[in-house]
């Protein structure tokens, strides 16, 4: 599988009023076509702004960022952030109408994905008719609407209750593995990004560098729900839970 991004010796600093503020030191890691990464590090460390820096929210301090095509970014934040407003198609239409791409093509493959997710009654319904799940589902196409080619997950599943959690995280998983999208996810559930990703790059502590990265390798890998009963699924969970210095 070809490299489509890496990271090298990527540092951030941030400059505050009171001083500096080491974010990331000497983060090294790459990405391959398709592949699913996900960060995961104790909070603060400074796993969004990895995302923020690749999406070109923030600009980093030093370091290098390689693409090896000249790739596009969509990023699906924790607040699916859909105005009440517009309806479900609307919504999912905003990106392409701020990149002024609001073709008939383009509207007709939105149309297309919303009716392949599940959304299809609710094209012409606002937000509020929709499910958390669905909201989240809607948020993610319309991020798909635009053809990235790399889809960048900041905590997107975070805002749902545990079982709608893991519904979802099947739906987006089969999305993105359907849609033959690489995806970089930040998430704080360790069960989650074992549960959905091809490697995992586990930071340390702020100022944040690489502690481990685990390839996950499960036994009849399928969707996130069965990928929960996988025979390996605890021993990569005791690891990372040990990387990270979490202590009850």
């Amino acid at each position: 599988m070809d490299k489509i991004l890496n990271i090298s010796n990527l540092k951030k600093t941030f400059h505050t009023s009171e001083g500096e503020v080491k974010a990331l030191d000497s983060i090294t890691f790459d990405v391959k076509d398709k592949e699913f990464v996900s960060i995961i590090g104790p909070s603060g460390c400074g796993k969004s702004t990895i995302l923020s820096i690749l999406s070109g929210l923030e600009e980093k301090s030093s370091g290098k960022i390689s693409f090896s095509k000249n790739c596009t970014i969509g990023y699906m934040l924790q607040n699916d952030s859909l105005f009440e407003w517009r309806t479900v198609l609307e919504n999912c239409m905003l990106g392409l109408e701020i990149e002024k791409k609001d073709t008939k093509e383009s509207k007709d493959y939105v149309i297309h994905l919303l009716k392949t997710y599940g959304l299809e009654e609710f094209i012409s319904e606002y937000p509020s008719r929709l499910s958390g799940g669905m909201r989240q589902r809607a948020a993610l196409i319309r991020t798909l609407a635009t053809k990235p080619d790399i889809l960048l997950l900041d905590e997107a599943l975070s805002a749902l209750d545990y079982q709608s959690r893991l519904a979802i995280s099947d739906d987006i998983y089969k999305i993105i593995k359907k849609e033959g999208k690489t995806a970089i996810m930040v998430t704080h559930d360790i069960a989650e990004a074992i549960s959905m990703s091809d490697r995992i790059v586990v930071l340390s502590k702020r100022p944040a560098k690489v502690k481990q990265i685990y390839e996950i390798n499960l036994t009849n890998k399928s969707t996130p729900i069965e990928n929960r009963k996988c025979k390996e699924f605890s021993k990569y969970y005791d690891m990372i839970w040990r990387d990270l210095d979490v202590h009850i």
